[in-house]
């Protein structure tokens, strides 16, 4: 049986100059750097600067995966952008970044879903791909996070940073197996119920304010280490595998104790986990895509590979996806 798979073409990155080192945030937060290490994992984090906006990061990003695909602006008929900072409360972020890469047709729009972002956009861009209707694909994720953090809260602004990943999809032919290149399967979830352990206080609707971001770390560490558990089984029972036949576990870049509990009841070596919550800190719907994007640049991930992602964000929210390269 020949079926339409949604095949990963080239991925994109890029990460704000300023880097802010867990000292540097020392200086104004009452915390240091082994207690934000011991934590969370986190070493330092990128800040967007003043004149960078969310569109600014996405489209660098999705630049650098257009050219790693080979695609020009008049191949691209859909752009999904995952964020939780858009520049404006409207237009999406996605129609900028078609203004900004000159693509001359097709569609374009966000999805939010906090740190699962990129996973809903991806799954979004594959239902279309499926189905017929779209070709290629450009789907983003793209957070200045730092612009909805309070500085003076040591519990939250130590763990985020901006940034914004990108991958090019583009339609194949596979079998309906498992051995297919392409997406696999993705699964996604969602419970409104625990929106009072991971929230930004304000909205245009209710507060008419941006707000800042407040979260229970003890109830979403358990929570999440759960649910991201539950889903990558999941992923992996559909597809009738084991964690043994993963050649890697890319996860949303959330805290180094979640990535490590989550691989051991998964049953994924350490040594097989991406690992860039050190260098980036959470940079929500970002950090999946830019994580690929480190892993396929330095050599780790190749042609062939069986790839999962997971995240799950405020909402909550969580999915996964299984990928052979």
């Amino acid at each position: 049986m020949t079926i339409i798979r949604s095949r990963l073409a080239g991925v994109g990155a890029y990460l704000p100059q300023r880097v802010v080192t867990n000292d540097d945030l020392a200086k104004i937060v009452d915390t240091s750097d082994e207690w934000i290490v011991e934590r969370s994992g986190i070493r330092q984090r990128h800040i967007a600067a003043d004149d960078e906006m969310t569109s600014d990061l996405a489209t660098a990003a999705a630049r650098e995966a257009m050219e790693d695909a080979g695609v020009s602006a008049d191949e691209i008929d859909l752009i999904i952008v995952g964020t939780t900072t858009p520049d404006d409360t409207f237009p999406a972020t996605a129609a900028k970044v078609q203004a900004n890469l000159e693509v001359p047709g097709g569609f374009a729009f966000d999805v939010q879903a906090v740190c699962s972002g990129f996973l809903y956009a991806l799954a979004t861009a594959d239902k279309f791909i499926r189905c017929g209707e779209v070709k290629t694909a450009l789907v983003i994720g793209a957070e200045t996070f730092s612009r909805i953090l309070d500085w003076s809260d040591r519990d939250t602004c130590v763990l985020f940073g901006d940034g914004a990943g990108a991958v090019v999809l583009k339609a194949a032919t596979g079998e309906g197996t498992n051995a297919d290149t392409g997406i696999l399967s993705t699964h996604l979830h969602a419970d409104g119920r625990f929106r009072d352990l991971l929230y930004v206080d304000g909205g245009p609707s209710r507060t008419k304010t941006v707000g800042h971001v407040h979260m229970t770390g003890k109830e979403v560490f358990r929570h999440a280490v759960t649910k991201l558990a539950t889903v990558v089984d999941e992923a992996l029972v559909a597809n009738g595998m084991t964690g043994a036949d993963l050649d890697w576990l890319v996860p949303h870049q959330a805290n180094r104790r979640i990535l490590t509990s989550t691989a051991k009841k998964a049953g994924v070596p350490e040594d097989r986990v991406v690992v860039t919550v050190d260098k980036h800190a959470n940079t929500s719907a970002a950090s999946i895509p830019l994580a690929l994007h480190t892993a396929v640049r330095d050599g780790r991930i190749k042609a062939g590979h069986v790839v999962l992602i997971e995240a799950m964000g405020g909402g909550f929210t969580w999915g996964s996806a299984l990928v052979r390269m």
